[in-house]
């Protein structure tokens, strides 16, 4: 009797504390900014301490002030640009370039070059984990984890992951977590030691690419190419539930001072999703964005959604070397699109 009534309890505590939203939150397409240009894109990332957004475009990031909209620097030179992490203790940023195996080092305020760090093969996600005072790039073609000093820039170490790494997040513990795409699975890391500590299967969630945490109840949210999000918990492995999104997703982000999920799904959708409890998760709605908005970045203080995408021309003709040719980019069309209430 005692424990039900503690549940009883623990679940009341926890719906006077987050609220469940209405069937619609209200989000939609409040804002386009037009960036242009030509290339593909990857990953966006949010910097709450500069209020700047920074998105890859090709060879490229464009730096962006989200309050006035306006571009306010390029940091250039960074061949087929994947992502950008923030060390805002250090004024320092970090860009993986998968074309160049490399990962750029640049200052915060002058977005000027520090210093370039040799990485794994095809760098892909890339964060700062303040606990261990690493960068950590993940390479998709080797398959592993290149470590380095973020304030010296100085090699650690390689992890090898047994496959194809995408998104991935730290705790500010000293673990980090990365979505092995072609295993279905998630891999945690010890940030200090440099070694693999655990192999999550994510059955059957098939394909994670974006991942997300909620820190405080210790939940991981990644996204999968089968439209399902798998809520994971972060010290047992146990996927706690699955729930539907939309299909070609890519990225996901979380919001603690909300409880909502978002997943930014490439077929022209915004999956967001409440968390009730950590054990409650429910769908509130999909929201229309654009085709091809498939990775997202989010800001904490205003609660909106980044998404990036373009305008698509004609698919190229299928070949031996590209059997799945993605469509042409229109030239000039590329544009971040906010989504907000």
């Amino acid at each position: 009797m005692i424990d039900v009534v503690a549940s009883v309890l623990a679940a009341g505590l926890w719906a006077g504390l987050a609220p469940p939203p209405a069937a619609s939150t209200g989000y939609r397409v409040i804002d386009t900014l037009k960036v242009g240009g030509d290339g593909g894109w990857d990953y966006l990332t949010f910097d709450p301490a500069s209020r700047r957004l920074f998105v890859s475009h090709g060879t490229h990031v464009v730096v962006v002030d989200a309050d006035t909209k306006a571009a306010v620097g390029d940091i250039p030179d960074t061949p087929g640009v994947h992502g950008i992490a923030i060390a805002s203790d250090l004024g320092r940023g970090f860009i993986s370039n998968g074309r160049g195996g490399t990962a750029t080092i640049f200052d915060l305020k002058t977005l000027g070059k520090i210093g370039e760090v040799k990485t794994g093969d095809n760098p892909d996600a890339i964060l700062y984990d303040r606990a261990s005072g690493r960068v950590f790039t993940f390479n998709g073609r080797s398959g592993d984890a290149t470590a380095f000093d973020a304030a010296h820039g100085t090699v650690a170490g390689t992890i090898p992951l047994g496959g194809k790494p995408e998104f991935a997040v730290a705790d500010g513990k000293g673990r980090v977590y990365v979505n092995i795409e072609d295993k279905s699975e998630i891999v945690a890391l010890d940030t200090k030691a440099l070694e693999v500590k655990s192999r999550w299967p994510l059955e059957p969630c098939e394909e994670p690419s974006g991942l997300a945490f909620d820190s405080a109840h210790g939940r991981l949210f990644t996204v999968c190419s089968n439209r399902l999000m798998a809520v994971v918990d972060a010290t047992t492995g146990r996927v706690v539930t699955t729930l539907p999104i939309g299909g070609g997703v890519d990225a996901a982000a979380y919001d603690p001072a909300t409880g909502l999920v978002f997943a930014s799904n490439g077929e022209g959708t915004l999956t967001v999703v409440h968390e009730d409890s950590p054990d409650s998760f429910r769908v509130v709605e999909n929201v229309p964005t654009q085709a091809g908005a498939r990775t997202l970045a989010l800001d904490p203080k205003t609660h909106r959604v980044f998404l990036s995408t373009a305008q698509f021309g004609p698919r190229p003709a299928p070949t031996a070397e590209v059997p799945r040719p993605r469509p042409s980019i229109v030239p000039g069309s590329f544009v971040v699109l906010v989504v907000g209430k």
